[in-house]
């Protein structure tokens, strides 16, 4: 059990996306699951030994849902075409994430459309202490890998209590602060994919600390 069976059993659900199918193959994609979960669990312990503050996500609690929610978003499919898990996991935002799917795979990191409070926070941060946040995406390795903040309908002018022509106003314009980079199922199946997710985790830290930092120190 690999990562080519766990491809080969996305790709045949989303040829069968409904729950019939899936009952019919729960414990072909139990025993995909738990190969992933396995897999989280090493990359944790190997998180964990380069990161002293890392938090310890077992790959149980890492792991996402493969079910859509279909409450609130009902034209989704039944049934996700990815893996996902989010490590080193405070909470559900901030955490170093990665995904593993048929459209697309990526490691990812930072807060997506994050609650009213912490978007203040980390606005807060910026207008404080904004230099520091540039110096960190403006790292020339950390450019090369992740390019700019994710995009994700910024605003089209300054957020309330600050200036239009603030001198981190195109960072305060933004109201999702993460990155990412897209991964290939070729990097997926080497050896050393393990060793590649931790060079990026090592990459993306800095940049997950600081939001980090902004929300809890408020």
């Amino acid at each position: 059990m690999g990562f080519p069976q766990l491809f080969d059993f996305l790709e045949r659900l989303q040829h069968n996306n409904n729950k019939e199918w899936m009952d019919q193959n729960r414990k072909e994609y139990q025993v995909v699951r738990t190969f992933f979960i396995k897999w989280l669990d090493e990359l944790n312990t190997k998180l964990a030994d380069v990161d002293p503050e890392y938090y310890d996500t077992p790959g149980k609690k890492g792991i996402n849902r493969i079910n859509n929610n279909l409450m609130f978003y009902p034209n989704k499919p039944v049934y996700k075409d990815h893996f996902g898990a989010g490590l080193d996991q405070r909470t559900k935002q901030g955490d170093f994430y990665i995904e593993i799917g048929i459209k697309q795979c990526l490691l990812a990191g930072g807060f997506w459309r994050p609650e009213k409070t912490i978007l203040k926070s980390i606005r807060e941060a910026i207008d404080y202490n904004g230099e520091e946040l540039i110096a960190i995406l403006e790292k020339p390795s950390f450019k090369n890998l992740f390019g700019d903040l994710y995009v994700d309908d910024p605003l089209k002018t300054a957020p309330k209590g600050y200036a239009k022509d603030h001198e981190y106003i195109h960072l305060l314009r933004h109201k999702t602060f993460g990155v990412e980079i897209a991964l290939s199922r070729k990097q997926i199946l080497t050896q050393d994919f393990q060793d590649y997710c931790i060079e990026m985790y090592l990459e993306m830290l800095p940049f997950r600390r600081y939001l980090r930092e902004a929300v809890t120190v408020q």
